[in-house]
């Protein structure tokens, strides 16, 4: 199944196999693109998958949350970002953007010294920094700057976008029971939390149209005691979907997470696939694709998900930083990915750019 072709709102994919968001310290200090950054995207456009995601761009300059992210907050990207495009369409690929505002998980030094934006003043105790919480009108640019983004990924030749809704990045802190401590229409119980991302997506939906792919990345769980779990994100997907969102990738967790996102050191089988449980349960209940990510490695784990029906499409990102050919080496034969899991790809401070630590 893995590496048969799959099709979705209007995109032909030709694997199941989609390059998940990857950061890539790749864009200039503005955040245009880069000779550097479209030769990266034409690796993994001849590599092989069937769905590229790019990292995440920035779409407010409120919310950089990484220096030498990819931007798309203003119009002076797209013609940057069309020539992106244009060299993964040249090598057959299919290209989606990730629009992100980081929100509490904001470093000071990205924001001129100022206190990142989020839905409650909750310390993030990752950082030591406390957010401002956001005011009304703050909150309604942010969710304009979304659907402007949108716009721009359409024009610019993007074949689909993806919201970041995942991570504990501002989507997501509005999602999230544990940084949304709000007593108004965007916080105090699990509905009002759920109005922001309802309004991003339907800001996106407005400004693309009824036919462009909206994707959402989101935590099925935060992985904190006082965070989303399985079951409420999945009320969360199921109102996505009831909105017109085309499919949802998985994840969970946050920085705060005792239990990290990027897990480390998976080696064998039974490590992979980490969050194949809530991709059981999402898929059970949703009509639209399900995206599966976390952790894996090999052909046989990433069949065996889509066999016993926990997703449609199956994520990879570190695999892809060091094999941005591993989907047609699979076709070729090969059973698993050589990244052994180390997150030395993961120093983002000290490494020049994002890249695979161990060759």
């Amino acid at each position: 199944m893995l590496l048969e072709p799959f099709s979705f709102s209007g995109l032909s994919l030709k694997n199941r196999i989609v390059r998940s968001a990857t950061y890539e310290k790749r864009a200039d200090e503005d955040g245009h693109v880069t000779d550097f950054l479209i030769g990266l995207y034409n690796d993994l456009a001849r590599g092989g998958s069937g769905l590229i995601i790019t990292g995440n761009a920035l779409v407010h300059p409120s919310g950089r949350s990484i220096p030498r992210m990819l931007s798309i907050h203003s119009d002076i990207y797209i013609e940057g970002l069309r020539m992106l495009t244009d060299a993964v369409h040249g090598e057959g690929g299919i290209i989606a953007v990730q629009l992100v505002h980081g929100g509490r998980q904001c470093p000071l030094v990205l924001l001129g010294g100022a206190r990142p934006l989020a839905p409650s003043e909750v310390p993030d105790t990752s950082s030591g920094i406390t957010p401002k919480a956001m005011t009304d009108a703050e909150i309604w640019e942010v969710i304009d700057a979304f659907g402007e983004a949108a716009g721009r990924a359409q024009a610019a030749g993007f074949d689909a976008v993806e919201l970041h809704g995942a991570h504990g990045f501002l989507i997501s802190g509005f999602l999230s029971p544990h940084t949304n401590r709000r007593d108004d229409y965007w916080g105090g119980d699990e509905e009002r939390r759920f109005h922001f991302v309802e309004e991003v997506s339907k800001a996106a939906r407005k400004a693309v149209g009824k036919e462009y792919p909206v994707l959402i990345k989101m935590n099925a769980d935060d992985l904190l005691p006082s965070g989303i779990k399985p079951e409420e994100g999945l009320r969360a997907a199921l109102r996505l979907e009831a909105s017109g969102i085309d499919a949802v990738e998985i994840s969970g967790g946050m920085r705060e997470s005792a239990v990290k996102t990027i897990r480390p050191d998976i080696l064998k089988p039974e490590e992979e696939a980490y969050f194949r449980d809530s991709g059981r349960l999402f898929k059970g209940r949703l009509r639209i694709p399900v995206i599966l990510t976390g952790g894996m490695r090999s052909m046989a784990v990433m069949e065996d998900a889509l066999k016993k029906g926990e997703a449609d499409l199956i994520g990879l990102s570190r695999p892809l930083i060091r094999e941005p050919e591993l989907p047609e080496l699979m076709k070729g034969g090969k059973e698993k990915a050589d990244c052994i899991s180390c997150n030395g790809c993961t120093a983002f401070a000290e490494l020049d750019h994002v890249r695979c630590t161990q060759v």
